[in-house]
């Protein structure tokens, strides 16, 4: 297929996710990307989620990913804005990273505070979300108060043992499908070592709050293991949180599966929690069961 032709058919990414209720959508150009903000009624609009779509570099935009974004900012409370940053193979790295910055300085220029915004993404989106913040710290400037990541692809070497043992029950993800797309992204001159292409290279010290999630049956996995275990040795204060027989970026399955609603309550749970410098003792239910969580 085409690349236009795969885009089309993933902008219909968003159909296993129920509508999210009482959220309303607008259209804006901000920072100079393209993007569309999720509205929740009762949302704080001075808290932004900066939501950066997977899809490989390659494909996804906010249509395909603005449900999702409705139901974790109405869970959080606050407002999302799904990019339409600029996409692989036409735009190789670091034309997102570039998107995502201008995005958020255009915020911090509008006045919304540092550590109200959240950078959030899955998949490719989850690198992004990531890699934003590692940008930033080059530039010395303010930090996001939280990263959220769902199912982070950031290993642009394709050296993830689950690429190996999950790969007969992940549905979607194989190592060849990575290739193509990690080749799409780089281009001529982007490096799979470079820390903001490949985040697990990265500095984590003085990073945000850090929540990451994935599903134990997806080839990524060991992606979201390695960052959390960066991310602790860094001294962050890391989630990780893998839900058994999930697949890669389950939230999807928001308002239809009961995994997915209850993984997003956990992330507002951990959003709102009343000290996020201290450790947050996990209480499972009995619906809960094959849910696993480790809280740095």
């Amino acid at each position: 297929m085409t690349i236009p032709m795969l885009r089309s058919l993933f902008d219909d990414w968003h159909q296993p996710t129920r509508e999210p209720e009482s959220v309303t959508y607008s259209n804006e150009t901000i920072g100079g990307v393209d993007a569309l903000w999720a509205c929740p009624i009762a949302a704080d609009r001075d808290k932004v989620l900066v939501f950066t779509h997977g899809g490989g570099f390659a494909v996804g935009s906010s249509s395909s990913h603005r449900k999702l974004a409705g139901h974790v900012a109405k869970a959080l409370g606050t407002l999302a804005l799904v990019l339409d940053f600029r996409r692989a193979p036409e735009h190789p790295f670091p034309s997102q990273l570039e998107d995502t910055v201008a995005v958020y300085e255009a915020l911090l220029d509008r006045g919304i505070l540092p550590a109200n915004i959240t950078t959030i993404g899955d998949s490719a989106g989850g690198n992004l979300a990531v890699a934003t913040v590692l940008k930033l710290k080059d530039l010395s400037r303010p930090l996001p108060g939280a990263v959220i990541a769902f199912s982070p692809w950031l290993d642009m070497e394709h050296k993830g043992e689950t690429l190996i043992t999950n790969d007969a029950s992940d549905a979607l993800i194989t190592r060849p499908l990575l290739e193509a797309m990690s080749s799409m992204f780089l281009g001529d001159t982007g490096s799979a070592t470079d820390p903001l292409a490949n985040p697990l290279y990265g500095d984590f010290s003085g990073f945000p709050r850090l929540y990451i999630n994935a599903g134990s049956a997806e080839s990524l996995l060991d992606d979201a293991q390695r960052l959390h275990d960066r991310a602790k040795t860094a001294g962050v204060d890391v989630t990780l949180s893998v839900v058994d027989d999930m697949q890669h970026v389950f939230p999807f399955l928001a308002g239809r599966a009961l995994e997915a609603d209850q993984e997003i309550i956990r992330i507002a749970e951990w959003f709102s929690g009343p000290d996020h410098s201290q450790p947050v003792a996990t209480h499972l239910t009995a619906a809960d069961a094959t849910h696993h969580e480790e809280h740095i």
